[in-house]
């Protein structure tokens, strides 16, 4: 199915690679969080979603959906968490874009959010996961709702942002 690649620094062997397109890849993971659990890849090596030329973010995600429709079929899965850690401060452990595609289950977690505090500290390698700062969040009922204004003036403020982009 074609050549070894690079996600980061990590050299990935073409038999973990199950899908390749003209700008992605996917991989199975080397650590699941849950069975299923795989990641699709850019080809380039850019560390940011914002660093990936437009054909290239429309290919990523296109692969996303079909890898999605793929594990949907083999695991029969109710929902899936498809996540990205987009830099460093998000938690990203390798500087190479990659989606984290998780198939889920109704009550396969105690807690349905615990499936992002696993992610948090996913890394390829268990010493890197250990290196990695836990972001902590307030439960639901520690949070406060915002005012519908606040809100509003928020949403002025990227609505301006967005006529300059």
């Amino acid at each position: 199915m074609g050549s070894d690649v690079m996600f980061g620094r990590f050299k990935i062997l073409a038999n973990q690679i199950f899908h390749r397109t003209e700008h992605s890849f996917a991989l199975v993971n080397l650590r699941p969080l849950v069975k299923g659990h795989v990641l699709v890849v850019s080809n380039r090596i850019a560390p940011l979603l914002s660093d990936l030329h437009d054909h290239e973010y429309d290919d990523l995600w296109k692969t996303v959906r079909k890898v999605q429709q793929a594990l949907k079929k083999q695991y029969n899965c109710d929902a899936f968490n498809v996540a990205v850690q987009d830099g460093q401060s998000a938690g990203q452990s390798v500087p190479h874009v990659h989606v984290h595609i998780l198939p889920r289950y109704n009550g396969d977690l105690e807690r349905n959010d615990d499936i992002y505090d696993q992610l948090e500290m996913w890394a390829p390698r268990e010493e890197d996961s250990q290196k990695k700062k836990r972001l902590e969040v307030p439960d639901d009922d520690e949070r406060k709702d915002r005012t519908i204004e606040e809100m509003a003036e928020e949403a002025k403020i990227y609505q301006a942002l967005m006529k300059i982009t």
